[in-house]
């Protein structure tokens, strides 16, 4: 889903990026209210989790790949606003450092992998959740499925733009059911990828689910706790793992949208990358000829420097916040 430059008109871009800027500001603002000491490190490591996920492609069919967007686990993990404000920094980090999604098109891709996932998964999930059992089974189960439909919805906001913003020949009907289509499969992995790691953090830290904080935790993960601190390292350690030794066994291939624009002809519109010669484009490192060694590297790097921008960003809301409510 990372689109690159010129997939969508101007015109597109400075509206998407116009929609992504505000409800980012806005998000910012109520956790401004809201966010406390805890949540901060867990954001952070939430979003070094998903960047390091999301290096890693599976095969969904065809030739095609996938890989997990993690906009809906995050709200799920930390609630729809810094979800959101997680994602986007992953997002931006991808396109600034690895050359992974155009510089204008992060409007775009922020709205379509960050902001439309967390919110409407997020939205997805209550929804799952009221229809399925108040248990540990049930919030699995119902992050799965708002995993699924998340994706779903990231490709639907795709083709929405591009009925908008097109920049080639290619009908509104061609995108929507190419995007939809494998996207849905894709989903399937999200949803597998994201139950799996909310039912990890229920077995160790049930406290800390934002989208089961409403229920029993004897119910959903029984007493079993570790320190806040150690599963923040063990957080790290298993998101270092996913970046330096699990992408390694990565799929070469393109991913959905990649496959709908070779399909379709989009991808005679897209752009070169202007940062494509930076030390960490293509999620490679430059000057290394050993490719494991390269791109171990560009994963420890990318998964340290998402957790010191997100935590970053979440301190400095935090502190304002606690200015704010001092005065």
């Amino acid at each position: 889903m990372h689109a690159p430059d010129g997939f969508l008109n101007a015109g597109t871009a400075v509206a998407t990026g116009a929609i992504s800027v505000g409800t980012v500001s806005l998000a910012l603002r109520q956790l401004r209210q809201t966010i406390n000491e805890k949540q901060v490190p867990l954001a952070g490591i939430a979003a070094a989790f998903v960047f390091a996920a999301q290096m890693f492609n599976f095969p969904v069919a065809a030739g095609t790949t996938g890989h997990l967007l993690g906009g809906a686990l995050a709200a799920i993990l930390l609630g729809p606003h810094m979800g959101a404000i997680a994602v986007t920094v992953v997002v931006v980090v991808q396109a600034i450092v690895f050359a992974d999604g155009g510089l204008t098109a992060l409007g775009y891709n922020v709205l379509n992998m960050a902001i439309v996932p967390a919110y409407g998964g997020y939205g997805a999930f209550r929804l799952f959740r009221r229809l399925l059992p108040a248990t540990g089974s049930g919030v699995m189960a119902a992050t799965g499925l708002a995993g699924l439909v998340s994706v779903a919805m990231s490709a639907m906001a795709f083709s929405i733009e591009w009925l908008f913003g097109a920049t080639a020949p290619v009908s509104f009907a061609q995108v929507f059911t190419g995007m939809v289509g494998v996207h849905f499969l894709i989903g399937v992995g999200e949803a597998v990828i994201s139950a799996m790691a909310i039912g990890a953090v229920l077995a160790s830290r049930p406290d800390i689910v934002a989208g089961a904080a409403d229920l029993d935790i004897a119910r959903i993960g029984g007493e079993r706790r570790i320190p806040l601190r150690t599963f923040i390292i063990g957080a790290l350690a298993v998101a270092l793992f996913l970046g330096a030794v699990v992408s390694q066994f990565a799929i070469d291939g393109p991913d959905g949208l990649e496959s709908v624009a070779g399909e379709t002809g989009l991808a005679k519109v897209a752009q070169d990358h202007a940062l494509d010669t930076s030390i960490f484009s293509d999620y490679a490192t430059a000057g290394l000829d050993n490719e494991s060694l390269s791109l171990a590297i560009a994963g420890i790097a990318g998964v340290m420097i998402v957790l010191a921008v997100g935590w970053g960003i979440l301190a400095a809301v935090r502190d304002r916040g606690g200015d704010r409510a001092a005065t």
